[in-house]
């Protein structure tokens, strides 16, 4: 396949599971069992000519006996003369039984295997995504609860503020993919199939194959829906479901790509102060022209994909605004591309965030050398307070503080000097301390507040019983293609 486009989606990104679930194998099948389902029903609702049963045992099981041999040549073929995917694959489906061929897709038109795939498959996805989700919530659980006391300058504008921890910034991370689970479990929780409507939503074809049974036909739709493993199908539609279904799915996906991408962020600015780095493999190379860098590729990869992601949901958004009345085929070349790549990619970047994470490098002396460069200005109110109970003046004391402050700073500024202000405070006999006094001030556990607390908080209170609950979908690693 070297002289046709190949997506990098697939070649580069996707795992082969969310690969299959897009794939022509899992489509097609899924057709084959929507007519096996739709001719249960039909016998089973007691659909007949005459007194005779149009469908029978025989011919359902020939159709089970072919629902995963799909000849894929016939269908092809056939598709090159009518232009008709739908009925190139019930004429392909006949040859391999002919007993059957006059009842399959009996009543139906091509959305009831279109729309009602379509359905299955994206909430195959769902599940998939829902799976890697958990465990990238999973791994960044235990680097939270590892990290929970190491404390580290936080920053607002990317300008040193009030320190926290490593560990706690990390629930920040897990608390965005926690609202991404909780959206994706509604959305997988609604899924419904759209049954077998018609041509125009009305089940009129259904009506006129039952002779005017309204109740045997509003029937049909429950028992499709059970036998494909559903509770329920839209209770009204045109002829195919409601574009804005495709919205809502892609909607939590821009979600989960919004979160991975703060994340990716965050990790690219900390390896770019040395304090983390995400795993850097020993034959990687970080750039064609500079050996010794270590550029956050997987990071910057996320961001990439994510970008993609968030753009994307824009696709069906698009689509579900502009559809006419019952039916336009204006979604069909639209839809089939933006759906699939949404998950392709956030698939890809599930995978780049648990590799990310699992992989993590904290370097701790540069979180602390970092810190104790910043803290005193910040644990100026703190050394203030301690010379007042020494018996100094507020006042005095607080202005000695502002110009020790502004002087030290100058010193890191403008001559490119470590920050002197401690001594400055020690060598001021208004403030009456040491400087061993004034370093235990300085401790870095006495500026995080509850952080670490807030972290054992989250973790055990919010995320464990989530995962607890999740057990059996925990342990994955992911592999990186590139």
């Amino acid at each position: 396949m070297k002289d046709k486009y190949v997506s990098p989606l697939s070649e580069r990104y996707a795992s082969k599971e969310m690969q299959y679930i897009f794939s022509p194998d899992m489509k097609f099948k899924t057709w084959r069992k929507l007519w096996i389902a739709l001719a249960e029903t039909e016998k089973e609702l007691g659909l007949s000519e005459n007194g005779n049963p149009v469908i029978t045992d025989e011919q359902i099981e020939e159709l089970k006996a072919f629902a995963n041999d799909i000849n894929y040549d016939v269908a092809k073929k056939r598709e090159k003369l009518v232009r008709h995917d739908v009925m190139s694959h019930v004429y392909a489906y006949g040859k391999q039984c002919p007993a059957a061929a006059g009842i399959i897709h009996l009543g139906a038109t091509s959305c009831y295997v279109g729309d009602n795939t379509d359905v299955i498959i994206m909430t195959e996805a769902m599940k998939l995504v829902r799976k890697k989700l958990l465990n990238v919530i999973n791994e960044l659980s235990k680097f939270a609860m590892e990290y929970k006391d190491l404390p580290t300058l936080a920053f607002t504008h990317f300008q040193p503020a009030q320190p926290t921890t490593v560990g706690k910034r990390a629930t920040l991370w897990m608390e965005e993919l926690m609202l991404d689970l909780s959206d994706l479990d509604y959305m997988i929780s609604q899924q419904k199939l759209l049954g077998c409507k018609g041509t125009t939503g009305t089940q009129a074809s259904f009506l006129e194959l039952f002779n005017g049974d309204h109740e045997t036909v509003r029937k049909i739709d429950g028992m499709i829906a059970e036998k494909m493993g559903f509770d329920d199908c839209y209770p009204v539609s045109g002829q195919t479901y409601s574009r804005k279904v495709d919205t809502r799915v892609l909607n939590v996906l821009s979600g989960i790509a919004q979160s991975a991408h703060k994340f990716s962020n965050d990790i690219r600015l900390l390896q770019h102060l040395k304090e983390i780095e995400e795993p850097f493999e020993k034959n990687q190379i970080g750039s064609s022209a500079m050996a010794y860098k270590r550029n956050p590729m997987r990071s910057e990869r996320i961001a990439s994909l994510a970008n993609y992601v968030m753009v994307d949901a824009l696709n069906p958004a698009i689509v579900a605004a502009t559809q006419w009345f019952e039916r336009t085929l204006d979604d069909s070349a639209n839809k089939r591309i933006s759906v699939p790549e949404a998950f392709l990619a956030i698939d890809g970047i599930l995978d780049l965030y648990l590799n990310v994470v699992d992989g993590l490098v904290v370097y701790d002396k540069v979180i602390y050398q970092r810190f104790m460069k910043e803290i005193p200005f910040m644990a100026t109110e703190n050394i203030m307070m301690d010379a007042v109970k020494r018996g100094g003046d507020r006042q005095e004391l607080h202005e000695k503080i502002r110009e020790h402050s502004m002087a030290a700073g100058m010193v890191v500024k403008k001559e490119g000097k470590e920050n002197d202000l401690v001594d400055r405070i020690a060598n001021d006999p208004a403030f009456g301390m040491t400087k061993e006094m004034i370093q235990e001030v300085l401790d870095p556990k006495n500026f995080v507040g509850r952080a670490p607390e807030q972290t054992e908080e989250f973790v055990n209170e919010v995320v464990k019983p989530v995962l607890d609950a999740n057990s059996a979908l925990l342990g994955l690693t992911a592999e990186i293609n590139v």
